[in-house]
């Protein structure tokens, strides 16, 4: 019978003391390897068994804890490579935002999804279209191009609900943007135009406002979750509550846009602000409570409803009245009547919406140099109803402050 082949030299790890061996001589330890590797921490303890003398065993630690197990994690030719950065879910975003956003728009507000992209200052925030056309019965004929393309991205669209003839187009695209495996859906609908329809007073009144809320609440949900919803200072506060679970609202606000611009006025040290009635005070006066405050309450006399003064003095004072939107501002001109005939020595006005339905805009005047009881020195609006803005564009008194950069940092959130 053949002898049977030599067996290789026992295996030997540095620190491993043999049981039977009478050597003291040792290997040196094999020289390690020069590539990037993960390491495990586990060891495992190994025995080897002599055939030649069956009584003797030797025991060494095979995997060390000192000198654990390597895996490699890129083959040799690829380690003078940048290392592959990691997936974003493992790392935190730099400083600043490297949030990608693809932002779509309706025809109305293009110009403000144009700020809105300039505003981030980067390409943080990319512009796509929607291409909105009709059938020949009046219906919409959408067509989102490369939708393939959006995969996996964060999108957003930037709404106008203008009329109740452009919100069933723009509901389409709302409730198809989410379902073409995007990883996060935001829409941004500045004003909520239904807000002032908020209660039922009467048996039989409808709360629209709770309709609209019950719609957009059912936005079918992303990969990321339930659409985000940001909106700009709502009519009525309870209305935050009228949402579903499987929309996430966000409830911004136009006053620190105001904030900023009166501190540019060269008489920024004598502003009083002007609530026109208690809805207004509950709602803005902690974001305002850095400047002198005037009350006002709206009474009825017969038929007519006019504005008094509750509490505060005007007089001497540059006032600023201060409201979440106008329709046909009626009760602004009565304001500014009252505040005039108790000695305010500049009247001007903040809305966030300026909705101003039938060119109601037309009735406020131009001051011309500071008399208040003829005028307004300054009417200050949002873009969140682009029709508005079109109309007042470099019309005294009237200046429109951009919401862009509150949504271009709404978005990158």
């Amino acid at each position: 019978m053949a002898a049977a082949p030599p067996l290789p030299p026992p295996l030997r790890i540095p620190g491993a003391k043999s049981l039977n061996s009478s050597s003291s001589s040792s290997r040196p330890p094999p020289p390690r390897e020069p590539f990037p590797s993960y390491k495990l921490g586990c060891s495992s303890r190994c025995e080897v068994k002599s055939f030649d003398h069956s009584q003797n065993w030797t025991t060494v630690d095979r995997f060390p804890a000192p000198d654990p197990i390597r895996i490699f994690h890129a083959p040799p030719s690829s380690l003078t490579a940048s290392p592959a950065p990691m997936a974003a879910s493992a790392r935190e975003p730099p400083c600043g935002s490297s949030k990608k956003v693809c932002l779509f728009y309706c025809a109305e507000t293009k110009p403000l999804a144009e700020r809105v992209a300039a505003a981030a200052q980067s390409d943080a925030i990319e512009l796509r279209s929607i291409n909105w056309r009709k059938f020949a019965d009046g219906f919409p004929d959408l067509f989102i191009p490369n939708a393939h393309g959006i995969r996996g991205q964060h999108v957003a669209f930037l709404a106008s609900f203008s009329s109740p003839g452009v919100i069933f187009e723009q509901l389409s695209i709302i409730y198809a943007l989410p379902k073409l495996f995007v990883s996060s859906f935001t829409l941004v609908l500045p004003f909520f135009p239904t807000g002032t329809s908020e209660r039922m007073e009467d048996e039989g009144d409808v709360a629209t406002a709770f309709t609209l809320a019950r719609i957009l609440s059912n936005v079918p949900i992303s990969r990321g979750g339930p659409t985000n919803l940001v909106i700009f200072d709502i009519h009525a506060l309870p209305e935050r509550f009228y949402f579903g679970d499987n929309i996430l609202p966000c409830f911004e606000s136009g006053i620190p846009l105001l904030k900023n611009r009166l501190q540019q006025l060269p008489d920024s040290d004598n502003i009083s602000i002007a609530f026109p009635d208690d809805g207004s005070w509950k709602r803005f006066h902690k974001q305002l409570q850095h400047f002198p405050t005037i009350v006002c309450a709206k009474v009825r006399e017969g038929d007519q409803r006019i504005v008094r003064l509750k509490e505060g003095d005007p007089k001497g004072r540059h006032v600023v009245i201060v409201d979440d939107l106008v329709q046909s501002g009626g009760t602004l001109v009565e304001c500014q009547k009252m505040l005039a005939a108790h000695g305010a020595k500049k009247i001007s006005a903040y809305v966030t919406h300026g909705i101003f339905p039938k060119r109601s805009w037309e009735r406020f005047d131009h001051d011309n140099g500071g008399n208040p009881e003829n005028g307004l020195t300054y009417f200050w609006i949002t873009d969140s109803c682009p029709q508005t803005v079109n109309e007042v564009l470099n019309r005294p008194p009237f200046e429109v402050l951009s919401l862009a950069g509150s949504i271009a940092s709404s978005l990158l959130i």
